[in-house]
C-alpha cells in the first residue's frame, strides 16, 4: 500500500499543459519504475539496484520475476542486512500466491 505521505507532491501538482512540463511530471511519477528494488532504511534510499533480464527469463511469469529480483537483492546487500531484522515489500500481488505453494520450481 503506498504511504500517503509519500505521494502528496505528486497529487498537489498543477496540472501540466506543455509538453515539457508532461514530461517532467512522468520522469518524476515514474522514477522507481527502472529499478526492480530499493534499499530503505527509516524511509530514507540508502541503495538502488536493476538488472537486464536474460533473453529466457522474458517468458517467466510475473511473479517468478518478483522473486528473482528479491533473491537478487539479498545476495548483493547481504552484508547491510546481517543480524538485523528486515522486512521485504513488493508493489506486485501475485507474488502473495508463491507463500501458498508447497512446492516451488526451483527456477
Amino acid at each position: 500500500m503506498v504511504d500517503p505521505q509519500k505521494i502528496e507532491a505528486v497529487k498537489n501538482w498543477v496540472r501540466p499543459s506543455f509538453l515539457t512540463e508532461v514530461r517532467s511530471f512522468v520522469g518524476l511519477s515514474s522514477y522507481y519504475r527502472c529499478f526492480g528494488v530499493v534499499l530503505m532504511q527509516d524511509k530514507n534510499v540508502i541503495a538502488y539496484t536493476s538488472r537486464q533480464l536474460k533473453v529466457h527469463k522474458r517468458n517467466y511469469p510475473t511473479h517468478y520475476l518478483e522473486l528473482a529480483a528479491v533473491v537478487f537483492s539479498l545476495k548483493i546487500w547481504r552484508h547491510y542486512l546481517y543480524s538485523v531484522k528486515c522486512k521485504v515489500f513488493t508493489n506486485n500481488r501475485s507474488l502473495q500466491h508463491v507463500f501458498t505453494q508447497k512446492d516451488l520450481n526451483l527456477r
